[in-house]
């Protein structure tokens, strides 16, 4: 009467155990896969742009080629971004000088119509000072040590990912060939077509974000800049980028526009603006762009989708955010054509006419 409880029992906690040290195993090598797992993807992009190369250059040279032109476009962002962000540190007592009434004003709100006092808010604000000062004194050349430290390891790793994403390119038929003598002659030809067709949702995927992105950030810039929002380029451009990350980088685009604009020069007519442009270019986004630029060939229900964005910040990061989607619908494609594996395409898709 018992066996059934216990058969069943057994592969739960292997599961639970599996589970567990494959994320634990994920998180502590995160320095070692995170590059290589972006270059990959990447990679994948690159490979229609190194075909079309290689009917005038030999592969050695079109993947270096196409890996340079990825690296300088990254360049032109960061030198775009990096002017943004001079102007907006060079104009910080202004806007330091007009949010500080708001923040009062929103202060003032609080204590009115919650629970909250300046007796409070005074409390904390010096046990805050005081673990500052316990936790922080005499430490300010570690706190440089460890902010030069990250920077390396940031530019260690952007630089890591191009030198992975040339190796990729060049290789990349060896790397095939050596998939496909993994399995026998009588499934070769299916094992080539799982590998152009992970290859094709991953290209189409980001192909299509990154025309979204650029098209996105002139919407953006025209919209804010209409408005009156200062560092409008800045703003777009990271909004844009933060839809990425389906669902939460529009929110948290929008609550940067709002911080930024209205906070920072106080006028009404920029909230209004702001609203305005976020929710129409959001419309033009959800319902024209998204359908006809990226389509549906991630095939992913929204469901899954936020899942793996949370297990993606809680593995990697922001980066993990990235990632999660185009890794989900590489395993999607793989998912739907192993028959093993075939109810688990069809949890993750969106496909009624499987139900």
């Amino acid at each position: 009467m018992n066996s059934a409880p216990k058969n069943l029992l057994y592969p739960l906690v292997a599961l639970i155990l599996g589970a567990y040290f494959l994320f634990t195993g994920l998180v502590d090598a995160k320095g070692f896969l995170a590059p290589l797992v972006t270059a990959i993807i990447l990679a994948l992009l690159l490979i229609p742009l190194a075909n079309l190369m290689e009917a005038k250059l030999n592969r050695l040279f079109s993947s270096l080629l196409s890996t340079v032109l990825l690296l300088l476009f990254s360049f032109g962002v960061f030198i775009l971004l990096s002017f943004q962000i001079k102007n907006f540190v060079d104009d910080w007592d202004k806007i330091k000088e007009t949010m500080t009434p708001k923040i009062e004003q929103l202060q003032n709100y609080a204590y009115e119509h919650t629970a909250l006092s300046s007796e409070d808010l005074e409390e904390y604000k010096k046990e805050n000072d005081i673990k500052s000062m316990l936790t922080s004194g005499g430490n300010s050349g570690q706190k440089a040590f460890n902010f030069l430290n990250s920077v390396t390891s940031f530019f260690s790793n952007y630089l890591l990912t191009f030198i992975y994403i040339f190796f990729l390119l060049n290789y990349r038929r060896r790397f095939k060939i050596f998939i496909l003598k993994l399995f026998s002659n009588q499934r070769k030809e299916e094992v080539k077509q799982i590998i152009d067709e992970t290859a094709r949702v991953a290209q189409f995927y980001l192909r299509g974000k990154l025309i979204l992105i650029i098209i996105l950030s002139i919407l953006y810039s025209i919209g804010l800049g209409i408005s009156g929002v200062n560092n409008y380029i800045l703003i777009a451009v990271i909004a844009s980028f933060l839809t990425l990350i389906p669902f939460i980088g529009n929110i948290i685009g929008m609550g940067l526009a709002l911080i930024f604009g209205y906070l920072t020069q106080g006028e009404t007519s920029i909230l209004i603006g702001v609203i305005l442009t976020f929710t129409i270019v959001q419309f033009i986004e959800s319902y024209v762009l998204e359908p006809f630029i990226v389509g549906d060939k991630v095939d992913i229900h929204p469901f899954f989708v936020i899942l793996a964005i949370i297990l993606g910040n809680m593995i990697w990061g922001v980066m993990g955010m990235i990632l999660a989607i185009p890794v989900l619908g590489i395993l999607n494609v793989i998912f739907n054509h192993v028959p093993s594996l075939k109810p688990f395409g069809y949890l993750l898709s969106t496909d009624e006419d499987k139900d």
